[in-house]
């Protein structure tokens, strides 16, 4: 005989899913109405998917992953607060490189915060997806936008990139949140360099090793090309490798590797897979490994060390 169960009983919850910890990013095209005004819907997609093609490629680059995107905006999840203001960081600068679509510059802004987030069916929930999204809102075309208690989880050199801009009310919150502008770029655009942001500017220094050949990158080095002519400030050899193959730029208080070659460069953060760019750039951190054509693990005599100081 079946027993019925019994109306009157408690229902039984659901236990509450896990809690993750990870930085949600949003970004979006800037200004997409124009294109669209200015170049017709044909031409205006296909120069948003391209702006939405380079912003995947970034989140693949960091071991992030896309949640969904809307129109001309993406969902983006990051394991950490580093990992998400670098993608923030190198979404901008790629974006940035993409030539003028006629008169109109296209931009992006971007918005993150790291934190708890519940993961179900492929998609994040939460505080922390609604603080992202609003840090969003709040930037301009070119802009990065975070919370300070994301700035705060920052390793020292990117939380130096950071600046404090406001406290605002956030719905749903009943204390305001402090807000922080990344400094992606140098330039007369960019907000004004605080005087611990210039201090770190004349203090950081690359540390390069190939073999018994040491460089050291100071605030007086413009920059440097890595390839197989004599000409090149560090010569490697090797039949992968081109003859002018990458350079290294310093910018403000950061040092960028640009690829220039045929086979692309090869670059691996200590602890990290490995990354490959080809006619793109990165922003160095920490220390790591660059090859020329091949992979690191590859003719290891020709790999470069790297490590910032400072």
């Amino acid at each position: 005989m079946a027993v019925l169960p019994d109306p009157n009983a408690p229902t039984q919850l659901s236990p509450a899913p896990p809690l993750r910890q990870m930085a949600v990013l949003f970004a979006d095209v800037a200004g997409s109405t124009k294109l669209y005004d200015a170049l017709g819907d044909a031409q205006a997609k296909l120069l948003v998917d391209e702006c939405l093609a380079v912003m995947f490629g970034v989140v693949k680059q960091y071991a992030g992953r896309v949640i969904k995107t809307i129109g001309d905006e993406v969902m983006c999840v990051l394991a950490t607060a580093d990992n998400g203001c670098l993608a923030a960081m190198d979404m901008q600068l790629r974006i940035n490189a993409l030539p003028a679509a006629g008169p109109i510059k296209r931009a992006i802004r971007v918005g993150f915060h790291f934190g708890p987030v519940i993961e179900e069916n492929n998609d994040v929930f939460g505080d922390t997806v609604n603080l992202a999204a609003r840090m969003a809102g709040l930037a301009k075309g070119g802009q990065i936008v975070t919370t300070a208690v994301t700035a705060d989880r920052l390793s020292p050199t990117l939380r130096s990139s950071t600046r404090r801009i406001a406290a605002l009310a956030v719905k749903g919150k009943g204390d305001e949140v402090e807000v922080c502008d990344v400094i992606w770029q140098a330039g007369d655009d960019v907000t004004m360099m605080t005087p611990s942001l210039a201090a770190s500017a004349r203090q950081v220094e690359l540390d390069l090793q190939h073999g018994a050949i040491r460089l050291t990158l100071t605030p007086a080095h413009g920059g440097i090309v890595l390839g197989r002519d004599l000409a090149c400030e560090m010569v490697v050899g090797g039949h992968m490798a081109s003859r002018q193959h990458a350079r290294i730029e310093r910018r403000r208080d950061k040092f960028f590797l640009i690829d220039q070659s045929t086979n692309g460069t090869f670059v691996a953060f200590a602890g990290e897979p490995e990354i490959i760019l080809r006619r793109e750039e990165l922003m160095l951190r920490a220390q790591g490994r660059i090859a020329l054509g091949h992979s690191v693990d590859e003719l290891t005599d020709e790999v470069i060390g790297f490590a910032l100081r400072g």
